[in-house]
């Protein structure tokens, strides 16, 4: 049974990261609740996918003057009480007009807020009493190096607030994930958490940490995360290989050794406005992912859509 895990809440239909949006994937019936994490200036680690302000919050509007040279606004840059100040938006393209999605949420309606790793985690909690569901939560580590620079640990935070709201050991409804296996390997020795670690992978180019992905997805590299992940998050396109001509679907030689070193797949992100080409349709490429690949979960904007029959 693969596992339906709500990409950034239910993004596919509100605001990435929102409480509604985290509302809204729980009554959706996803499993698992994704927290992208970053760490605000005072030290407190905030639900957003990116250590910077502009694509999802009207901050240009709110703090015109604290960007940096970079024109960027970093979340480090702001106290927990001042990013409660801005609202939060769509995502946008960088030029700060577009949707990234046009039919998803309209830009400038609604109420929206930036929210603590705390306040997601009460309101699952919470829900799950309410509901008497069990749906677990899905944290990454954003950019730990990033932060390190600026003088902040966000693992260390990270791994304290967890086991204060009752995530400890490998029993517990979490995963907890990250680009970066260094951090990953601190979390686990450094650390002594015993949570289970699913290693993303992505392409180099993206920049998120100083891995070699190339090596990584290789059989020497896969049996080395094993060591201390349970599973790993590849981007979808590195879960296959295919031949257009006659459109012959096969599982990458990267799902073969991960297999053979039990670890866990779970793919990101499928979204049905934004489908990769080599599928016919949301429907074909669903059926792969879950049919074909049988992967253990799949992140997924939009987790009432996420199922094949």
């Amino acid at each position: 049974m693969t596992i339906k895990i709500a990409h950034r809440g239910a993004s596919g239909y509100l605001p990435e990261h929102t409480l509604q949006a985290t509302s809204y994937a729980h009554a959706l019936g996803a499993d698992y609740i994704e927290q992208d994490v970053v760490l605000s200036k005072d030290s407190v680690p905030i639900v957003l996918h990116d250590i910077y302000l502009n694509s999802v919050t009207n901050v240009r509007e709110k703090f015109a003057n604290r960007k940096r040279a970079d024109g960027k606004w970093y979340v480090s840059d702001f106290t927990l009480s001042e990013l409660k100040e801005l609202k939060v938006n769509e995502r946008l393209h960088s030029n700060g007009i577009e949707a990234v999605y046009p039919g998803r949420f309209p830009i400038n309606k609604g109420n929206f807020q930036i929210s603590t790793l705390g306040e997601h985690i009460e309101l699952i909690q919470g829900l799950n009493i309410s509901s008497k569901r069990d749906v677990g939560i899905y944290p990454e580590i954003k950019r730990p190096k990033w932060h390190r620079r600026e003088g902040l640990d966000i693992s260390g935070v990270t791994i304290d607030m967890l086991k204060k709201y009752g995530y400890s050991n490998q029993k517990d409804k979490i995963f907890l994930q990250c680009f970066d296996s260094k951090e990953l390997k601190r979390i686990k020795n450094e650390l002594s958490s015993s949570l289970p670690l699913i290693q993303l992978i992505g392409e180099n180019s993206w920049g998120e940490s100083e891995d070699n992905y190339g090596y990584m997805i290789t059989e020497n590299g896969i049996k080395e995360v094993s060591k201390y992940a349970v599973g790993i998050g590849p981007y979808l396109e590195l879960s296959y290989n295919v031949n257009i001509i006659g459109r012959d679907f096969r599982p990458s030689p990267m799902v073969k050794y991960a297999r053979q070193n039990n670890l866990l797949i779970h793919p990101y992100t499928i979204r049905k406005d934004s489908i990769p080409l080599d599928f016919l349709d949301y429907k074909d490429m669903l059926k792969w992912f879950i049919n074909t690949l049988k992967a253990d979960g799949l992140f997924t904007d939009f987790v009432d859509q996420t199922e094949i029959q």
